[in-house]
């Protein structure tokens, strides 16, 4: 059973880099072929692709972010880490880590709520 679970601050001040860590248990992100990527969904809007990290440890980013978004891992943890620089308040939103092939991914983290405000 694969599992994603999503961890960070709940509370970001603006300007301030926010730092999630995705913790994957049942599977390894090396394993050949997966991505795995960090999606976010705002109060009452749809989701949104921030990017990915895949099984050969590149990443790509939206184009939006890119200039804000930095996706990493720990192999030795099984982690996969987002940071994303100089929150402001439209970055409110859920993030979620989920696992997949190129398509629609297959494994869902539960997500976590992350909140911008001083």
């Amino acid at each position: 059973q694969v599992q994603l679970q999503e961890s960070g601050p709940g509370l970001v001040k603006p300007s301030q880099t926010l730092s999630l860590t995705c913790t994957v248990s049942g599977a390894s992100i090396t394993t050949n072929h997966y991505y795995w990527s960090w999606i976010r969904q705002p109060q009452g809007k749809g989701l949104e692709w921030i990017g990915y990290i895949g099984y050969n440890g590149f990443p790509k980013y939206s184009p939006s972010l890119k200039s804000r978004t930095s996706i990493s891992r720990d192999i030795s943890k099984n982690q996969v880490i987002l940071q994303l620089d100089n929150i402001t308040p439209e970055d409110r939103a859920v993030y979620y880590c989920t696992r997949g092939l190129g398509g629609s991914p297959d494994y869902w983290g539960r997500g976590t709520q992350v909140t911008v405000s001083s």
